[in-house]
């Protein structure tokens, strides 16, 4: 049976973003917070590869309480299990810190219920490093491919999966062995429309 996980962020809401002229960082209070948009199409992705094998999505994200309103949209586009990790000692970690505690996370969901992909957006919309994924993969030994824009085939039973990324100018195919980590661009799936 397929397992798909997917790490997401809550991230600020970037059409209502101030910056502090003093420390040039995000003035995060009163803006309204969203689910990462990269992170959206990775979920719907992984739905979609899950309705497909049969199969489960779990989700993961690292931050404060709030980030359960994210959780529960991931929850009603189809993934079957949300965890929050949340310490006030994550605050202002940065992507070595990050990737460290997600894959902590992702090594126990793994021993628990082994995982075929762990999908991450190709990078957060408030900080743009695109350095988590790759940061997690290579921390759990895993191949990954980044700017991933269609998953053409998952085989369970040869442990292999088919990818077509874009970096730039052209598209590749690529077949890596699962488990594997993807870093999906927009176009790795479309959004489903609410029921």
């Amino acid at each position: 049976m397929f397992h798909a996980l997917v790490s997401i962020k809550q991230v600020p809401d970037t059409t209502n973003i101030r910056i502090d002229p003093e420390t040039n960082n995000l003035i995060r209070q009163g803006v309204p917070t969203i689910l990462n948009p990269y992170d959206a199409h990775a979920v719907a992705a992984a739905v979609e590869w899950k309705r497909k094998l049969g199969g489960k999505v779990t989700i993961i994200t690292m931050g404060p309480a709030s980030a359960v309103t994210s959780l529960r949209e991931c929850i009603e586009m189809g993934a079957d299990r949300a965890i929050l990790i949340s310490d006030r000692k994550f605050a202002g970690a940065d992507t070595w810190a990050t990737s460290y505690v997600l894959m902590e996370v992702i090594k126990a969901v793994h021993a628990e219920d082994p995982i075929d992909l762990v999908f991450f957006g190709k990078q957060a919309i408030d900080g743009d490093t695109a350095q988590v994924g790759p940061g997690v993969a290579v921390r759990l030994d895993l191949p990954v491919v980044s700017y991933a824009v269609k998953i053409h085939e998952v085989d369970l039973e040869t442990r292999k999966v088919t990818i077509e990324r874009k970096p730039e100018s052209r598209n590749e195919i690529i077949k890596a062995s699962l488990p594997a980590a993807l870093n999906c661009a927009k176009e790795i799936s479309d959004l489903p429309y609410a029921s």
